[in-house]
């Protein structure tokens, strides 16, 4: 999956496989984890909402190309075959996605080492001192998108 944020003119995007999809406060929903260092975390903060786009087994190398690389140094697209599209509402997706969630952000809160019942378990493999705690968004999905 792919998190496309920001607008049309000026986006990023990163591979995420943290999260998934239920029903809180009465909302179909989507949670997602991203750690706080990643360049795509101030298109989310900036930006009410996003998408989560699932691409297809044939853009595999994008989509790793996206997880291993940073915005901040790469151009994502010009480096990828990822063709950008702009849904009805205004957010960015991409031509070949197999399913576009559109999410409005409602909740976020960054992970604390204290509320942890496993910490022991849980940080030699996923919070060594260069990665950081993630930051959890839950997000009202306010469309479905089968292009």
């Amino acid at each position: 999956m792919l998190i496309p944020a920001g607008t049309p003119d000026t986006f990023n995007c990163m591979t995420a496989s943290w999260g998934g999809l239920g029903v809180l406060w009465g909302k179909p929903v989507a949670y997602i984890f991203v750690r706080p260092n990643r360049h795509t975390v101030g298109f989310i903060n900036d930006n009410p909402s996003l998408t989560l786009s699932f691409m297809p087994e044939s853009h595999r190398a994008d989509v790793l190309f996206c997880g291993r690389n940073s915005g901040r140094d790469v151009d994502k697209m010009a480096n990828t075959s990822l063709k950008p599209v702009t849904t009805e509402t205004g957010l960015v997706t991409y031509e070949d996605a197999e399913l576009v969630l559109e999410c409005r952000k409602m909740f976020k809160t960054r992970l604390q080492e204290a509320d942890f019942l496993d910490w022991s378990e849980v940080s030699p493999k996923w919070y060594a001192e260069d990665n950081p705690l993630h930051d959890l968004y839950i997000c009202e999905i306010t469309r479905a998108l089968v292009p």
